[in-house]
């Protein structure tokens, strides 16, 4: 009986030994077909969370920034990246004022670009046309969502006034960091009452104006009265009392930054633009350019330099780009070739 019993059990861990010598033949079949990609992802794995000298357990310490084993000691890896934000937050409500999911905002907006729209397109989600019963529908949408977006004066005179600056800034090709730096200005200008007594047009302009002096960009005060809705007197009243109540730092227009302008609009060489700005150079070391406009300077350098360099230009083409009268730049021409020394002054 119990050899019976002996036999039967010989049999059967035969039979499974050949079972178990059949597995990995045919695991390895498959998976040479299914690829090793499977193999590799488990082999980075474990590198990730086995130290590579006593195979101990991997733990990430967060306060240095490095990667450790926790029965060894080895650090793994140093300067780990924190993908974490950079602020702490004790509750719900702190950690949602705080964070900054979304597009980034903007200055040039008077919602700072934290609202939505409603698209113009009269169309479904799959761009099948509305009928003319939802088309009026979305339109009296649209009008109500406008409305929404300026709840009271303060936003319409700011959506208003952005809205300038960003008109003004275009005709004059000026770059968003300009604008930006405006509408800057422009919010604590509304911000400390400034604005009582004087229009909406005039402060954008004028602080337009005062972000480009700021940010280097050469225009013209002149250049700024043709795109703007307010006289040239109004503007540079309103630039002064902006720039004295704000206490904006300034500094006085170089007149060598229009000199690369206005070359390029007359189509003048290198050597032209080269020579007027050493007339420039000449007159600030005599102290000729104190007190004069920098435009007429520039212009009138623009004139010497073509003169010195036989290209023809002439004084009324000259005054059209520059936007200056031909006496402006007869009387500064002769300055700086005086001061340059040069023999044309005679």
């Amino acid at each position: 009986m119990s050899d019976t019993t002996h036999d039967g059990d010989d049999e059967r861990r035969a039979t499974s030994t050949e079972r178990v010598r059949e597995r990995p033949v045919a695991t390895e079949t498959e998976a040479e077909h299914e690829g090793e990609g499977e193999g590799e992802g488990e082999q980075s794995e474990n590198e990730r969370t086995i130290c590579p000298e006593c195979s101990g357990r991997l733990v990430h310490d967060t306060e240095h920034g490095e990667t450790v084993c926790a029965e060894c000691g080895l650090v793994v890896a140093d300067d780990g990246i924190d993908r974490g934000p950079e602020w702490r937050a004790f509750d719900s409500a702190e950690r949602d004022r705080k964070s900054r999911v979304g597009a980034p905002t903007t200055e040039m907006m008077h919602d700072k670009g934290l609202s939505t729209t409603i698209g113009w397109q009269d169309c479904d989600a799959y761009g099948k046309s509305l009928n003319s019963r939802q088309r009026r529908r979305m339109q009296r949408l649209r009008t109500w969502d406008e409305r929404f977006r300026t709840r009271n004066s303060k936003e319409r005179n700011l959506k208003q006034a952005l809205g300038e600056i960003d008109r003004m800034a275009s005709a004059l090709g000026l770059p968003d960091n300009v604008r930006e730096t405006a509408s800057v200005i422009y919010r604590r200008a509304l911000s400390e009452g400034l604005l009582p007594g004087r229009s909406i047009e005039g402060v954008a302009c004028a602080a337009l104006y005062a972000a480009a002096r700021q940010a280097g960009v050469p225009r013209s005060l002149d250049e700024f009265e043709r795109v703007a809705r307010v006289e040239k007197t109004e503007l540079t009243r309103t630039y002064r009392y902006v720039v004295r109540e704000l206490g904006l730092e300034i500094r006085p227009a170089d007149p060598e930054s229009y000199v690369p302008r206005f070359a390029s609009e007359l189509g003048l060489s290198e050597e032209t633009e080269a020579r007027a700005r050493k007339l420039l150079r000449s007159a600030k070391e005599q102290g000729i350019h104190s007190g004069k406009s920098p435009v007429g300077l520039a212009a009138a350098s623009i004139y010497a330099g073509a003169l010195l360099t036989n290209e023809g230009v002439t004084q009324s083409e000259v005054s059209e780009v520059a936007n200056i009268s031909e006496v402006t730049i007869r009387n500064r021409y002769h300055e700086l070739i005086e001061a340059e020394g040069d023999p044309l002054a005679a």
